[in-house]
């Protein structure tokens, strides 16, 4: 049995798939049109698998479970996530994974402005963000830890990897971008480096786990270079407002 959103409120959607995961541990929703808040504070061990395109806020606060969409999303998915796992076999909105704290976000395509603000690590808690295509402005702005990966796949002639102001405020995390990028849209407090022998571990891992999600090509993926964006200084503003 799947669930129908069809033109339903939001609020009675989110009601049926409650009552669904009171008696299981997966539920479908098809033909959704928007609808918000889907997979909010989900739990470890909740499965959500969506079709059509979910509302602002999905999986915002998501605290352990998975969410699958089968579609693009809108604005602030993963907002302030926990932890689990986000998988979105489309595109993004805006503020994608905006101040997440844990848990891992894959999106087979690109993240419209301001993916990964504001995301933070702490001890074990070490969220990923991982983008297909390519990413608007203000990518990782004020990051503050964590790691966004973003891979720079079928971008059309002419397309750049990143908008303006990519890592504006960035204090901690890091970004690993493929092939070429806009060094001018690159925040001037940003450091660019080679990737060293544990980053490239790591970043295999992320690329491994994109390929089976979405069916792309590892060897092609890993046949172009990685670079590696790191802040400069934890502190980019020190001097902005008065001498420090």
């Amino acid at each position: 049995m799947s669930i129908e959103a069809g033109l339903q409120r939001y609020e009675k959607v989110n009601e049926m798939i409650k009552e669904e995961l009171q008696k299981k541990n997966k539920v479908t929703v098809k033909d959704v049109n928007g609808q918000r808040y889907i997979g909010c504070a989900l739990d470890a061990g909740k499965v959500i698998e969506i079709y059509g395109t979910p509302g602002n806020d999905m999986a915002c606060y998501l605290n352990g479970g998975r969410v699958e969409v089968f579609g693009n999303c809108q604005d602030a998915v993963g907002n302030t996530m926990n932890g689990g796992e986000i998988i979105v076999h489309g595109h993004s909105g805006d503020a994608m994974g905006y101040g997440m704290r844990d848990g891992n976000i894959f999106i087979k395509d690109n993240v419209a402005c301001r993916g990964g603000i504001h995301m933070k690590e702490f001890e074990n808690m070490k969220p990923v963000l991982v983008i297909g295509q390519n990413a608007g402005s203000f990518l990782g702005e004020y990051m503050a830890g964590g790691t966004i990966v973003l891979l720079g796949l079928g971008l059309k002639r002419g397309e750049k990897l990143f908008g303006t102001h990519c890592a504006s405020g960035m204090h901690g995390g890091k970004i690993f971008v493929r092939g070429s990028f806009p060094k001018e849209n690159l925040s001037p407090n940003i450091k660019v480096l080679n990737l060293s022998e544990e980053d490239k571990k790591e970043l295999n891992g992320y690329v491994k786990k994109y390929c089976k999600y979405f069916g792309a090509d590892y060897d092609m993926i890993m046949n172009k270079p990685f670079k590696k964006l790191v802040p400069a200084t934890s502190r980019p503003y020190a001097n902005l407002y008065t001498a420090n």
